[in-house]
């Protein structure tokens, strides 16, 4: 799976299933925790999105704010692991 489906898919995730906004323009840089659109406890389950949808396990110590706070940031783990 090639990168830019992996951000398409994780971003509508997001916006869909997290935010409920699904015509919100998410910047890829934006911090998607920091700015307060998502608390810290729905990292978990972007790391149950990612393990369904990509096959990924993302350790705990992997899911933090200051690793996964913008979806570049989630999309870079992502492919770290992708087969």
């Amino acid at each position: 799976m090639d990168e830019q489906t992996v951000r398409s898919k994780l971003r509508t995730f997001i916006l869909n299933d997290l935010i409920r906004d699904p015509q919100y323009e998410l910047d890829d840089t934006e911090g998607i925790i920091t700015e307060g659109m998502i608390d810290s406890f729905s990292l978990a389950q972007i790391g149950v999105f990612a393990e369904q949808e990509f096959n990924v396990y993302i350790p705990d110590p992997d899911l933090t704010v200051s690793k996964m706070d913008t979806l570049n940031q989630m999309v870079a783990r992502i492919m770290r692991d992708i087969k």
